[in-house]
């Protein structure tokens, strides 16, 4: 079940089909989902930026981080040269080193330079996480799994052991159509206080009981923002940026133990050189570009998607018992639909 299923529905813009990251063309997603025993509640999750060879083929891409104790790997080559070269990984925090190698090795070219994107959010109140239940083979499923269309939701991939705002969390995503494009954003959502949770404007945390989750507000959120609006890194940069608005209409803070990551990807140009390795590229190349002052209605739609994939994440996480026999609440849609005070 998803927030508009229970007449939730969050912002202006209208959805995509999916109402999914999917809904940008060419993006797709795969998970693997780890639940055995009492204590391994875990997973990966894969997004492939485009059709094509996501080694080969870089797209235009650009990052924020609202607070900084997390990891996205990678990042230094998203800095310097302004591109994606690599799908990414959605993982636990014991799992990004395993993640990253796999990935690596799925580079059909070889080249032994592959410095792929993977994030993390921890799981270790749910999940046995020394344990490092991940393995390469995971990944390669996650990876070959990977389709458009709609996403699951909630505890599957890297979001199977989350928890977000005192409740189950875990993976959401959403999608909004501005004009002839469309931007989609993708979260592992690990974060924030259940007496803060807002939802439409509204404080519904302070009525849905006291938590009794231990770490509360410790976690963190890693999302991915992607479109299919022709932008330069700067402006993916940009977009990433107002991701964590989105996180702080539902409550959150970017608190102090938070890692709150937002990576950011445009497929509105595509066919960009690799630049590196001594590729035989073009001394000029052209691309199609957004003025910036057309990006303010991508902002919006940034912000609302991103408070959108957060409720979906809350609303798909059904209740679980993990680790040291925690057991971890799910939210219920209809409970929440009726402490707002209009729903469409």
């Amino acid at each position: 079940m998803r927030a508009r299923d229970f007449g939730i529905v969050i912002g202006t813009f209208p959805p995509g089909a999916h109402n999914a990251v999917t809904d940008v063309p060419g993006v797709r997603v795969g998970h693997t989902t780890l639940v055995s025993g009492a204590s391994v509640r875990t997973g990966v999750t894969v997004v492939l930026p485009h059709d094509g060879d996501t080694f080969a083929e870089p797209v235009f891409a650009g990052y924020h981080w609202l607070n900084g104790n997390g990891e996205l790997t990678g990042l230094a080559y998203v800095r310097e040269l302004g591109m994606l070269a690599s799908p990414i990984g959605l993982t636990s925090t014991g799992s990004v080193g395993v993640v990253r190698d796999a990935l690596s090795a799925l580079d059909p070219g070889g080249q032994g330079w592959s410095l792929p994107v993977v994030g993390e959010t921890w799981d270790g109140s749910l999940n046995d996480i020394t344990g490092r239940h991940v393995t390469a083979e995971h990944v390669v499923t996650a990876f070959s799994a990977a389709s458009s269309g709609p996403v699951a939701e909630g505890a599957v991939g890297g979001g199977t052991g989350m928890i977000c705002h005192g409740f189950k969390g875990g993976a959401g995503t959403a999608s909004r159509v501005v004009g002839r494009h469309t931007v989609g954003v993708y979260v592992q959502a690990n974060h924030g206080h259940r007496e803060r949770l807002t939802v439409n404007g509204v404080n519904v945390g302070r009525h849905l009981g006291a938590s009794e989750v231990p770490h509360e507000g410790a976690g963190s959120i890693i999302g991915v923002v992607a479109t299919d609006a022709p932008l330069l890194p700067h402006q993916c940069a940009r977009l990433a940026r107002r991701a964590g608005l989105g996180v702080g209409r539902t409550g959150g803070a970017g608190e102090n133990s938070s890692g709150d990551g937002f990576l950011c990807f445009s497929v509105g140009n595509r066919n960009l050189p690799v630049n590196v390795l001594g590729a035989q590229s073009p001394a000029t190349y052209q691309v199609t570009v957004m003025a910036d002052d057309h990006l303010d209605p991508l902002y919006h739609a940034v912000i609302e998607a991103t408070e959108e994939a957060i409720v979906n994440a809350l609303v798909a996480g059904d209740t679980m018992t993990g680790f040291n026999g925690l057991t971890v609440e799910g939210l219920d849609g209809a409970r929440l639909a009726s402490l707002l005070p209009t729903t469409r």
